[in-house]
C-alpha cells in the first residue's frame, strides 16, 4: 500500500510482523480535554480532540480502512477512536480521541494514538423494495436474546 507523509509525520508501523493494525503516531503535542459531568442532570459530555496524522494512503478498490482504539490508550486511560477511509480518499488521515475520563491526557508528538486496520469491503447494489423475507430472528433486536 502506497504511504504519503506530509513534514513532521511518522510512517505508520506494526509492532509485530502479523499486527492486523498499523500504528499511526501524533506529529504534535496535543491535550485531550476530560469529560464534563453535569450532576443536575446526569449529562455527560465526552471529551475529544482531532489530531491530524500527516498520512496519507492509497487504499485499493475493494477495501477500505477502520481507524480503531489502542487497546492501552482505552483500557488504562479511557481514549476511543473510530473512524472509516474510504479508497480513493487520499486526504490526510485525522483521528478524532474522544475521552470518557475526567482527566485531561497529554499526547506528545511520537505517541501512538490509534491503528489503521485495512479490511474487504463488499459493496453491494442497492435495491428498494416493500418488504423484507422473513427470518428467525425477525426485527428483534437490543436484549431480544438475554442476558
Amino acid at each position: 500500500m502506497k504511504i504519503m507523509l506530509d513534514k513532521g509525520a511518522k510512517m505508520p508501523t506494526r509492532a509485530h510482523t502479523y499486527d492486523a493494525g498499523l500504528d499511526l503516531y501524533a506529529p504534535c503535542d496535543v491535550t485531550v480535554p476530560g469529560a464534563i459531568v453535569d450532576f443536575d442532570t446526569d449529562e455527560v459530555e465526552v471529551g475529544s480532540a482531532v489530531i491530524d496524522t500527516g498520512v496519507h494512503v492509497e487504499i485499493p478498490e475493494g477495501f477500505c480502512g477502520f481507524i480503531k482504539s489502542k487497546s492501552g490508550l482505552n483500557v488504562k486511560h479511557g481514549l476511543t477512536a473510530d473512524g472509516v477511509i474510504d479508497a480513493h480518499y487520499t486526504g490526510s488521515i485525522a483521528v478524532k480521541l474522544y475521552n470518557h475520563t475526567p482527566n485531561p491526557y497529554r499526547i506528545k508528538a511520537g505517541d501512538k494514538i490509534s491503528q489503521l486496520v485495512i479490511l474487504p469491503c463488499l459493496l453491494p447494489e442497492l435495491e428498494l423494495v416493500d418488504s423484507l423475507e422473513e427470518t428467525d430472528r425477525g426485527d428483534n433486536g437490543f436484549g431480544s436474546t438475554g442476558r
